[in-house]
């Protein structure tokens, strides 16, 4: 009986230390095949260069079809890698600026160059003067964030309960308001036949279009809209831009500008036939939220295609202000 007991012993002892043997043995054999998976990868820092796919089995495989063939083997083709992701830091020009550089450049502007693409090269000449670049970068993001927070949002809600159609005919309307200070301007910078067009397209949209909710001039007579300030002739009589300059709840513009921007906001009518500021302000909102819901989508993907938005943004501006004055001499 004792004898059996002690067989059994025996027994148990020689089957736990098999099995912790063949245990040992199976992991020790994963590590390797771990350990050999890892230095087949290549390091991170050097993605760029393509690295051959290795699995464990192949070195094995090839050389024993070299041997067996007398030939030798063949080196594995190099899978390719993906693209390294570029950032591109040139400066946004008027040649290469995107829709959502001249939406930051106010609505006025927007609603002047809808429409009309710009692909004049940029003039090196253009000179950023900008001694104020940090209160200026202060309010740029001011009024991005109000853009992007506040008027955006509301420009989407406008967007979903206002068909397009009626949003067109009112920024067709706001335009044709718009009419003095163009025609004033055209006149000033000795362009009578622009001046001439501009009357004959508020003439017939005032009356065919039905008080411009309709561009019937454009449509039916090919009278294009044209694009003049006063800032535009300060600069053709002469006068220097100044420096660049942001101001809270207003576009990006210079001191020149700045003033042009002035003179023609005191020739719009309607701040004539409406005297009353409260009532001003909510038609000036108005045209500004329904302005922003036509151009929902130009500020897309902005933060991620643009090292410096602000840099370009001046850039673009005072490209495009330079070429529509050298235009109009």
């Amino acid at each position: 009986m004792r004898s059996s007991s002690g067989v059994r012993s025996v027994l148990l002892v020689v089957a736990v230390l098999g099995f912790a043997l063949g245990g040992c043995g199976s992991l020790s054999g994963k590590l390797v095949e771990e350990s050999s998976l890892l230095a087949s990868r290549a390091p991170v820092a050097a993605l760029e260069e393509p690295v051959p796919a290795v699995t464990p089995e192949a070195p094995a495989a090839t050389e024993t079809a070299a041997s067996d063939t007398g030939t030798p083997a063949e080196t594995p083709e190099p899978v390719a890698a993906d693209p390294a992701v570029t950032i591109d830091y040139a400066p946004i020009t008027s040649a290469n600026a995107p829709a959502w550089v001249v939406a930051l450049s106010g609505p006025l502007n927007v609603a002047q160059q809808r429409g009309s693409p710009d692909s004049a090269p940029a003039d090196p000449d253009v000179e950023e003067y900008d001694p104020w670049e940090s209160f200026n970068e202060k309010m740029f993001a001011f009024n991005y964030n109000l853009d992007k927070y506040v008027l955006k949002p509301i420009a989407q809600g406008y967007n979903f309960v206002v068909p397009d159609m009626f949003q067109t005919m009112i920024d067709n309307a706001f335009t044709n308001l718009r009419m003095p200070a163009r025609f004033v301007n055209k006149v000033l910078q000795w362009r009578l036949l622009d001046a001439s067009k501009e009357m004959g397209r508020f003439l017939v949209n005032s009356t065919l279009g039905i008080g411009g909710l309709f561009d019937v001039a454009k449509q039916e007579m090919g009278l294009e809209r044209q694009r003049a300030d006063f800032g535009q002739t300060l600069g053709i009589w002469g006068v220097q831009p100044g420096p660049f300059l942001v101001l809270p709840f207003l576009p990006p513009m210079t001191v020149r500008d700045g003033i042009g921007y002035g003179v023609d906001g005191a020739m719009h009518p309607l701040y004539y036939y409406i005297p009353f500021w409260p009532d001003a302000l909510a038609m000036k909102l108005g045209d500004t939220v329904n302005d922003r819901s036509l151009n929902l989508d130009l500020f897309q993907g902005i933060e991620s295609s643009t090292v410096d938005l602000y840099s370009a943004v001046r850039n673009a501006y005072l490209q495009r202000r330079a070429r529509m004055i050298k235009e109009g001499r």
